[in-house]
């Protein structure tokens, strides 16, 4: 059987990318083409279910939705109505959950369960693009409200067992930068921070796309150390980087990829495991 990829993806911001907003075309392009063909959707390969790490839900331990159905939260204020009846009725799964669950026993971990949290949009707002059919269980996992990058790290090598039976790993954030000071102000298209920005994403991929795993989790331990690293992502805000580093603990040997989509005139990145 061939291993599941893990994909490490940006969702955008709130329901924009289901509401037309131009400056998410690229995105949603890369989330309706590029991300279905690496989860290698609509082929035999394509896997049995798939575990969200969603940059929305922030626990104290690692939280996994166990029910056999969630309905969606609406966790973004201020957009259309129409934001707010938006369905996504793919099937949860007890099971793979209890699989979850067990991989982080197994690391060392706490894993609490929650069969009645809705998805959030961190998961449906990509689904809908990139699995409009939704007839894969989904199992929606949480980040860490203590943003240490060894837990999450953790988090994925725990994940990354599930890889071998048909389990696809999503990380689902943005971690290009995610500051909401300077994405509602002039700052984003201000050159000097572009080119910060750039520099800020040259780091974070020399350190995903380490080869050797103990190397990759050395150099994430570090990410809050690296220039920009509170710029663009702000002190008790790192929960749109944390889903990456899960993806670089899930990603095991061998070295990311990685594709960009232009976004208010930035490049973000997405990072994958194949």
């Amino acid at each position: 059987m061939t291993r599941a990829p893990v994909i490490a993806l940006s969702h955008g911001g709130g329901p924009l990318p289901l509401l037309g907003d131009p400056s998410h075309k690229e995105i949603v392009a890369s989330l309706r083409t590029r991300v279905p063909q690496l989860l290698r959707l609509g082929t035999p390969e394509a896997p049995r279910a798939i575990v969200i790490v969603t940059a929305h839900w922030s626990e104290r331990n690692p939280t996994i939705s166990n029910g056999k159905k969630h309905g969606l939260l609406y966790d973004y204020y201020g957009f259309p109505p129409e934001s707010y009846k938006l369905k996504y009725d793919a099937p949860g799964s007890p099971e793979v959950a209890e699989e979850v669950a067990q991989a982080m026993k197994d690391e060392g971990l706490q894993p609490e369960m929650d069969a009645e949290r809705g998805w959030d949009h961190g998961v449906f707002v990509p689904m809908l693009l990139i699995h409009p059919a939704a007839d894969i269980p989904i199992v929606q996992v949480s980040v860490l409200s203590s943003e240490l990058p060894s837990a999450h790290f953790a988090m994925g090598r725990a994940l990354s067992r599930l890889r071998d039976s048909n389990v696809a790993i999503v990380g689902s954030g943005f971690a290009s930068f995610h500051n909401l000071r300077i994405m509602f102000s002039r700052v984003a298209g201000e050159p000097a921070f572009r080119k910060r920005n750039e520099e800020w994403s040259h780091a974070v991929s020399g350190a995903v796309k380490e080869k050797d795993i103990s190397a990759r989790e050395e150099a994430l331990s570090k990410w809050r150390e690296w220039p920009g690293a509170y710029e663009m992502h702000p002190r008790g805000g790192a929960e749109h980087f944390l889903p990456l580093i899960v993806c670089a603990g899930a990603g095991g040997e061998g070295q990311a990829k990685s594709y960009t989509d232009s976004f208010m005139g930035l490049d973000v990145y997405s990072y994958y495991w194949d």
